[in-house]
């Protein structure tokens, strides 16, 4: 099974993530800031409007993710219906359309004498990302700290890559066409295929073969080990080079981090608390109701800064928002976390 293999849990760089995106963020401001012509110089290596730099540190963040997924575990799928049922519902029906909900509240109505219009539609756009991106990897490390059943994480990640191919274009088209956002369709496609197809086939692929002339054994416990802080590293590299291009912005505007942070939370608890009550009133036991309600509230945050700098470009709104997504996820979820593991005796054993 792909059930995160460290024992303690959550890593020292994933557990102190908001620490390390921090670092980066004030790096990438100075840099933008004192020595402009880095970004310049970066801003030469495009295609399409994606930046080819950017493109490698974010294959490098989703392929060791994608390894992750045992697509066999499909086969499971009937086990535990109404687990999946409430994952597939909150993920989809709900989480992209609260999300847009919510941010279009702040940043158009509470927010509107803070930013500008213009800015906070680029803002709106970087949220329905995040929300329309629910989690695919780290979920495993959140279903671990709460002792989630291992095979239903595995089902509910698998089955959810599945869905991502077919439902996030068409649920970011419509949210953002309702918000008079222009599309760029071929764009949004194309993000999909680089940063979804590509990675996860990439990730099939690897398993089919190692695992084929190795061993299962040996291909998650000594193969995707391998990986460990690559996807890490990769993510923290792409966002010095986003703040190199956004220093100056955010040197005009810091309270806006702040701004943007506290729709994106309100969200990630309110999603949370629809998915874990709703498997609490179906009486589902809590190794499925906790990362039933991890999922959703996570979200693909690589995915979505992808998206955001292809879609968008690297100085734009949307892209901050993505990044501040990262920001707050991980001190979000393990708040999470321990609310989770603080109620189990709200659920029925077994």
């Amino acid at each position: 099974m792909s059930e995160h293999k460290n024992p303690t849990g959550i890593g020292f760089f994933e557990k102190y993530l908001t620490v390390w995106v921090l670092l980066c963020m004030v790096t990438g401001v100075l840099i933008g800031v004192f020595l402009p012509q880095i970004p310049n110089f970066l801003s030469k290596f495009e295609y399409a409007n994606v930046s080819i730099p950017v493109a490698i540190l974010i294959w490098l963040m989703i392929y060791p993710m994608m390894l992750k997924v045992d697509f066999a575990s499909i086969k499971q799928v009937g086990q535990n219906p109404k687990g999946l049922i409430v994952t597939w519902v909150t993920n989809w029906l709900i989480k992209p359309f609260t999300m847009y909900a919510i941010a279009i509240f702040f940043f158009y109505v509470v927010y509107k004498a803070l930013i500008p219009r213009d800015l906070a539609r680029e803002y709106l756009a970087g949220a329905v990302l995040l929300g329309a991106a629910p989690c695919t990897a780290m979920v495993f490390v959140w279903s671990h700290l709460t002792k989630g059943n291992p095979a239903y994480t595995l089902v509910q990640v698998a089955t959810n890559d599945l869905i991502i191919l077919v439902a996030f274009v068409p649920i970011v088209g419509l949210l953002l066409g309702i918000s008079g956002i222009a599309i760029p369709w071929m764009t949004l496609f194309l993000s999909v295929i680089l940063f979804v197809v590509i990675p996860l086939g990439a990730g099939w692929l690897s398993r089919v073969l190692i695992t084929k002339h190795r061993s299962l054994e040996y291909f998650e416990q000594t193969f995707i080990p391998k990986f460990g802080n690559v996807t890490i590293t990769g993510l923290l590299l792409t966002l010095v080079i986003i703040f190199s291009f956004q220093g100056k912005t955010i040197v005009d505007n810091p309270l806006h981090i702040v701004l943007i942070a506290i729709p994106l939370i309100i969200q990630t608890f309110f999603i949370f608390f629809i998915a874990y009550l709703w498997a609490k009133a179906w009486k589902l036991p809590h190794n499925v109701a906790a990362p039933a309600g991890m999922i959703g509230a996570s979200n693909f945050f690589e995915l979505a800064v992808a998206v955001a700098i292809s879609v968008f470009g690297l100085q734009s709104g949307a892209t901050m928002a993505t990044v501040v997504g990262v920001l707050v996820e991980v001190p979000v979820m393990l708040t999470l976390v321990k609310i989770a593991n603080k109620t189990k005796g709200w659920f029925p054993k077994g």
